[in-house]
């Protein structure tokens, strides 16, 4: 019976020595500022705080253009292009979940253009048609303020919003006149060309496109999809036939993106 007592009172004492060492190592965190709470802890006051640091990454990319020279008359027609546009980004990342995006883009568009005119040579009876098939080369340097949106686990959504420069290399025009002599004559005199020539070369346009854009997209772990839609701000006719003549190039663009 005794060695039953001293074995309680043992234990007891055991017990009282763990509990003093969690109460301590207890209060040790408390008062560092360690302290952890469950998930589904009712005291839990404090909203989780998310991690925002300084980075730079790199992306390459590929994807669809389609731009639209927007005419305010009547003198010239109005131009859809479509091609293909690469390049490389790079991504600066800020807090608050927002970066900034700067990039060179090299993209090669082409679009079918014809005009009809009444002839002007007494045997030709029916309309006479120009064809102008349009390549250009161009170079574009965006710069977009993104803001980033984690949706669930490695996906996320973004929008963004900013300039965008666009550079003429070369805009060419391979013209094809089905014309008769007469006609050929009268658009000659005009100032209208009826062969292959270079629009930038010519002074016809001006090189440089001052655009404004919004867009977004989806980003999962490397690899990304966006759109984007661009406005031309500025007049890119340089030697207008009329003077109330405009034009503007307009730009939407899809994209897949690779962060290396």
């Amino acid at each position: 019976m005794k060695s039953h007592f001293i074995a309680i009172i043992l234990s007891l004492a055991c017990l009282s020595g763990v509990s003093s060492t969690l109460y301590a190592q207890d209060k040790s965190i408390r008062e560092a500022g360690l302290e952890q709470h469950d998930f589904f802890d009712p005291t839990r006051t404090e909203k989780p705080q998310e991690n925002y640091s300084f980075g730079i990454a790199y992306h390459l990319e590929a994807g669809y253009a389609q731009d639209h020279q927007r005419m305010t008359s009547d003198t010239v027609s109005a131009l859809y292009l479509h091609g293909a546009r690469v390049g490389a980004q790079f991504e600066l990342f800020l807090p608050k979940r927002f970066s900034v995006n700067i990039g060179v883009l090299y993209s090669v568009l082409y679009g079918i253009s014809r005009q009809h005119y009444r002839s002007v040579s007494p045997e030709q009876v029916q309309s006479e048609v120009v064809n102008n098939h349009i390549v250009e080369h161009a170079l574009t340097i965006p710069v977009r303020v993104q803001y980033n949106i984690p949706l669930w686990k490695q996906l996320s959504m973004h929008f963004y919003g900013g300039p965008q420069l666009m550079i003429g290399l070369a805009q060419t025009d391979y013209v094809k006149a089905d014309v008769s002599d007469g006609t050929r004559e009268w658009l000659l005199a005009q100032g209208k060309h009826l062969e292959t020539y270079d629009k930038y070369v010519a002074k016809e346009l001006f090189r440089t496109n001052i655009m404004m854009g919004v867009g977004g997209g989806f980003t999962w772990d490397v690899y990304r999809l966006e759109a984007g839609y661009d406005f031309g701000l500025n007049n890119l006719i340089r030697t207008p036939i009329y003077s109330p003549d405009r034009m503007s190039e307009w730009q939407w663009h899809v994209s897949f993106v690779y962060t290396l």
